[in-house]
């Protein structure tokens, strides 16, 4: 069955940014109690959320979320975009769409032509808030991508729609594509970050507990596989006291030398945390953790790529 292609969001409606610059939202806090103010900031962070829209499918009416749902949204801002975009802060200012999401089942049921198409209409959302924020926002600003999860899945595709062009290229930073295997060789124009000051690259992780193995059959090779604690890609084990502080549920309650780190194959390694309550942590993918474990090493990371960006300009 042929289904009419979800309307087109007006992104010019601030209602529709979870984070943007002009307006006052959990991106802009910091565990350490303070808000940013953005107003001096230099660059710009796009930063695409992950999946949110989630539950037992047969209870939902659509594979894409419904862009107005009050209670979805809180979610996200207090989810997603207070733990992840934030740690984004203090490199530029963030830009952080609403957009029409796939339901999380998308990544698991066997119908692949409906996941597809949800998938594809979430993009479109994307997408069109992208232009939306290079026509009326950003103005040739230096742009840095981050995302996790679906909002990689997304990112990749819009790396591949507007950084192919010479002169948005030389607009890169960075790219954080965090929580989807993204292979080495995935750009041509755009490598792997090989050290923390590199900038016109990509960086990319997905955490697993130290020990585990991926099956076979999710072994694709050549995967970019970053050490966010030392943003380089080999494989050696970098001890949890360079970890300057990761964060759990308390926002508000930063927990240094939490994990460690280590670039395994295609996954990084992170040795068992240990908190209150760890005893009953019993899984192997921290997936949702993936920029929590490592929330003030990345936000130092991007504000220092921003920074080295900003002084090869000034050359």
């Amino acid at each position: 069955m042929v289904t009419e292609p979800l309307p087109a969001l007006d992104y010019s409606r601030l209602a529709l940014w979870a984070a943007h610059p002009a307006k006052i939202d959990k991106a802009d806090l910091m565990p350490e109690g303070d808000t940013v103010l953005c107003d001096e900031m230099k660059a710009d962070v796009f930063f695409i959320h992950p999946t949110t829209y989630s539950g037992t499918k047969r209870w939902q009416k659509s594979w894409n979320a419904p862009i107005d749902n009050t209670w979805l949204n809180d979610k996200t801002d207090s989810g997603t975009i207070q733990f992840q975009a934030s740690a984004f802060n203090h490199a530029g200012r963030v830009f952080a769409p609403r957009y029409r999401q796939a339901h999380l089942e998308v990544y698991y049921t066997r119908d692949s032509s409906s996941a597809l198409r949800a998938l594809d209409e979430a993009y479109a959302d994307v997408r069109n808030a992208f232009i939306h924020f290079l026509t009326y926002e950003s103005k040739g600003r230096p742009i840095l991508i981050a995302a996790h999860s679906q909002g990689t899945n997304h990112a990749l595709r819009l790396l591949d729609d507007f950084f192919t062009d010479p002169s948005m290229k030389k607009r890169l930073v960075a790219a954080y594509l965090i929580g989807m295997p993204v292979k080495n060789d995935r750009f041509v124009h755009i490598p792997p970050c090989v050290d923390s000051a590199q900038t016109g690259c990509f960086v990319s992780w997905r955490t697993f507990k130290r020990g585990y193995e991926l099956p076979q059959a999710l072994c694709i090779g050549n995967v970019c596989v970053t050490n966010p604690l030392t943003w380089e890609i080999l494989p050696l084990q970098q001890p949890k006291e360079l970890n300057k502080g990761s964060l759990l549920w308390d926002f508000n309650q930063i927990h240094p030398h939490l994990v460690d780190a280590q670039v395994y194959k295609d996954i990084l390694w992170a040795s068992k945390p240990k908190f209150f309550g760890s005893l009953f942590l019993t899984t192997n993918n921290y997936h949702i953790a993936d920029i929590n474990f490592y929330y003030l090493s990345i936000r130092e990371n991007a504000e220092h790529r921003v920074r080295t960006f900003l002084q090869k300009q000034e050359k």
